[in-house]
């Protein structure tokens, strides 16, 4: 039998734990398509498509480890290098 000697639940917290983890979600959704972006260019450019998807994929970190330190709005920088990252795939693929 339960003694309901739980204390309630602090709403706070848990509201905080949830848009720290669907901004994670959210970065991390758009780091991985970065990545899959990057992979195109490693496996289908030339050299320069090459150097390139390295310079994107450490900016891919750099900006994701921004976007986290951002909060709400930590999607921005890495989807604008996810952006620039297009551009570079369908110019030089």
């Amino acid at each position: 039998m339960s003694d309901e000697t739980a204390p309630a639940m602090d709403y706070e917290t848990h509201e905080s734990t949830y848009e720290g983890f669907i901004n994670f979600s959210k970065i991390g959704t758009v780091a991985v398509l970065n990545i899959v972006l990057c992979l195109i260019l490693f496996a289908f450019g030339g050299t320069s498509a090459v150097v390139f998807g390295w310079l994107m994929l450490i900016a891919t970190l750099l900006a994701s480890g921004i976007g986290m330190a951002l909060g709400e709005k930590g999607w921005v920088p890495p989807t604008v290098v996810f952006a620039l990252t297009g551009v570079l795939c369908i110019l030089l693929v």
